[in-house]
């Protein structure tokens, strides 16, 4: 059986895999960070904190067409998405200037 730990991690794990796919592409990530309010500058030091995976795996949740791309491309069930995003539990918000 998973440990907790062992969960969290993979989550982490999968969530950066999804913002990685977000970056590829321009448009997403532009999508992206003008929902978020993130600067492009600071995507790696966000991605360090456990509550901002959780907000990527939630924003991909809520995009069924942009689920199923990333799903497709690494080759895992939707679901697994919002189970590692339940795992992550907790909401990001965005920077409020």
């Amino acid at each position: 059986m998973q440990s907790l730990r062992d969960s969290r991690e993979a989550a982490e794990i999968l969530a950066i895999q999804v913002l990685a796919f977000i970056a590829k592409d321009a448009d997403r990530l532009d999508g992206f960070l003008a929902l978020t309010g993130l600067e492009r500058e600071r995507i790696r030091e966000a991605a360090r904190d456990p509550s901002f995976l959780a907000g990527v795996l939630e924003h991909m949740l809520g995009d069924e067409d942009l689920l199923i791309a990333f799903s497709q491309s690494v080759g895992i069930d939707p679901a697994e998405i919002a189970r590692a995003s339940s795992a992550l539990g907790g909401k990001w918000e965005r920077e409020l200037p």
